[in-house]
């Protein structure tokens, strides 16, 4: 047994244009290098827990969930809110509340985060961005949030034709304390900071406000301020697509990210065409359809792994033709550590330490037919979008044995 190609796993190297896999059987390095491409800056979370901007063309090695690191790929996206953390703008109009200008450390690590603080009256104390333009399609408002004297944090997004997300967050706990409409959401990003995110439809009219209000209660409901209690806020998104993606920063005008591609890597030397095994652990973006594939640079020859929010499915396809084919129900909702062995006649997706399916009637390739590892169907097609901790590739069918170590 051979591992041929090794890919993250907590080693990592990067630069612009390229991140690294490796060959090192026998104590021999050989480095094994992707192409990869995004043509805009970005942002990930960095080995300090802070989120940060990188340049174009960089490969982002994201931090949030690991401490070993993952490759974040992630589709373009744009986020429509003009001006993302300064809250003192006009674009933002204040209602029964002020806004005070650099009041705590943001998650990115600057003395930039505004206070939002409520007034006297007896009402809704908020901050709203208006003048969003969409059609009918999924959105999704996010903004990172801090408790201080208040806790509790109101998210309302408005289209003009009443379809709405609301709810009321717990910034001390981190839960969702109402929904009222929307797929609502909370995540943790350390020092007190949560960023809470609601997921709806917009109708044909398109969106019309983003607000943000304090709550002094876990059901939201008007009150009466003392004019000095409040939460800290920064980065307001909000952007086109069913699930939230990592923060784009914005000063003045919309800002898009454009989508990551990473590709290329390998050989007919790592690759065995005849037989071996695809390893991976990796969790999709929700409700895209991903894939990542070995082949020969096209969709005629290649083992593709295609995620789903509903399932894992395993395919090879020799000179346009299916060789084998297996589905598995599933619920993806995190990383997972799948495996495809392939053999002549000899084909079993595995999953978490579980064979899942198999498949005993199919050929496999001529002698270097297989020589490059993607993040897309083989050809740039139907594209990866997640995270990636570990790739391997080995070059030859593992035991029943050792693919339940590998993918425990």
């Amino acid at each position: 047994m051979a591992n041929t190609l090794k890919f993250g796993s907590g080693q990592w190297a990067t630069k612009e244009g390229s991140t690294l896999a490796y060959n090192d059987e026998n104590g021999n390095f050989k480095p094994l290098p992707f192409n990869f491409e995004r043509s805009t800056s970005a942002t990930r979370v960095n080995k300090q827990g802070l989120i940060e901007v990188v340049s174009n063309n960089e490969p982002r090695i994201d931090f949030k969930d690991d401490s070993n690191g993952a490759l974040l790929l992630e589709p373009s996206r744009s986020n429509l809110v003009t001006y993302s953390e300064d809250f003192s703008q006009s674009y933002w109009s204040k209602l029964n509340s002020t806004i005070i200008s650099n009041q705590a450390i943001s998650p990115s690590g600057n003395l930039d985060a505004d206070k939002l603080v409520d007034n006297t009256v007896d009402n809704s104390h908020r901050f709203i961005g208006t003048g969003f333009s969409t059609t009918s399609v999924n959105y999704t408002a996010s903004i990172f949030v801090k408790k201080d004297e208040i806790k509790y944090a109101y998210l309302r997004v408005n289209d003009s034709g009443g379809t709405y997300i609301s709810g009321t967050f717990d910034l001390q706990d981190g839960i969702v304390t109402q929904e009222e409409n929307g797929d609502l959401s909370i995540e943790n990003f350390g020092n007190g900071w949560y960023r809470i995110i609601g997921t709806a439809i917009s109708n044909a009219n398109g969106l019309s406000y983003l607000e943000l209000r304090t709550s002094k209660t876990p059901i939201y409901s008007n009150y009466i301020g003392n004019g000095s209690d409040g939460l800290y806020i920064w980065g307001a998104q909000l952007e086109q697509g069913s699930y939230p993606t990592s923060y784009i920063p914005t000063s003045g005008s919309a800002v898009t990210r454009l989508a990551d591609t990473c590709n290329n890597s390998g050989n007919d030397q790592v690759i065995n065409s005849s037989e071996g095994v695809l390893y991976a652990e990796v969790v999709g973006s929700s409700n895209d359809t991903v894939r990542y594939s070995i082949s020969d640079g096209s969709n005629s020859n290649n083992i593709y792994i295609e995620l789903s929010s509903s399932a894992v499915i395993a395919v090879g396809r020799l000179s346009a033709v299916n060789q084998f084919s297996i589905f598995s129900p599933q619920t993806i909702t995190n990383y997972n550590k799948i495996a495809i062995k392939y053999k002549q006649n000899d084909f079993a997706l595995w999953i978490n330490g579980v064979e899942v399916g198999t498949d005993t009637s199919g050929n496999t390739y001529p002698t270097n037919t297989l020589d490059s590892l993607q993040f897309n169907r083989g050809d740039g097609g139907v594209g990866f979008y997640g995270n990636v901790k570990d790739v391997r590739v080995y070059n030859t069918a593992l035991t029943d044995q050792e693919l339940i170590a590998l993918t425990s």
